[in-house]
């Protein structure tokens, strides 16, 4: 039974070590849907607590329904949902990448703190995910797809200030709260960036549907009154 544990624990850790695009590949994707992709599973992996969160509840012994209960994201803490969805692309990719850099710094600051296989894990996750943040920003920067180009509106807001280390009780068991209110700070906003990252596909996927150019083609097609004759092909395109 042990050994069967074991199997899947280092089967999970396999999986999540593949899912995530590292540093030490020193590689980009070119392609911007399978970029999209990938930090979208991050995020989405990130988000979930048992990477963090519930094993420093379970090492501290904040098990009871009213203790967890108090773990709620303290306001101030991480960006909020409506901030992250003001923000341009690229001010979004640097508020998601500045904002994990400073909570990497936290997590060495809290080592006493955490179990040290979950603050290894979390420590990995967030720079393979900080790998793919410079690689979609790069590619923003300088593609010539549409589709990874920069939407015609641009952002709503300011670029929200960093968090910066929570000021940690002297009390123990209110020490153990204010961490725990941190972290789950830290799934919420991974969250929050999920969403933003899909609404980015969600977004391109309207634009695509809803081309002028690809609208202006369709109806051509219904109405070319000689279906008999071929019509010249735009320039550059060979006729079909």
């Amino acid at each position: 039974m042990r050994a069967q544990s074991m199997q899947r624990t280092l089967l999970s850790l396999v999986l999540r070590l593949l899912l995530l695009c590292m540093v030490a590949t020193g590689k980009c994707s070119g392609k911007y849907h399978e970029l999209l992709l990938q930090l979208q599973r991050q995020a989405d992996l990130m988000q979930n607590p048992s990477t963090l969160l519930d094993p420093y509840i379970h090492l501290q012994g904040l098990h009871s329904p009213i203790l967890k209960g108090s773990c709620m994201e303290r306001l101030g803490d991480f960006p909020s949902e409506d901030v992250l969805w003001r923000l341009s692309r690229q001010d979004f990719l640097w508020t998601l990448n500045t904002t994990l850099g400073l909570f990497l710094r936290i997590l060495s600051a809290l080592q006493q703190d955490l179990p040290k296989a979950a603050q290894q894990q979390a420590e990995m996750n967030i720079r393979g995910l900080g790998n793919n943040i410079h690689c979609m920003a790069q590619l923003l920067r300088g593609s010539s797809d549409p589709e990874a180009a920069e939407p015609t509106q641009p952002g709503l807001g300011p670029t929200p200030p960093p968090p910066s280390l929570p000021m940690l009780p002297l009390d123990t068991f209110k020490r153990k709260l204010r961490i725990c209110e941190f972290l789950q700070g830290y799934h919420r906003f991974m969250r929050r960036a999920g969403q933003v990252l899909r609404g980015w596909g969600e977004r391109q996927g309207r634009n695509r549907r809803h081309s002028p150019l690809q609208g202006l083609q369709r109806a051509a097609r219904r109405t070319w009154p000689f279906p008999g004759l071929r019509r010249l092909a735009p320039q550059g395109q060979l006729p079909r």
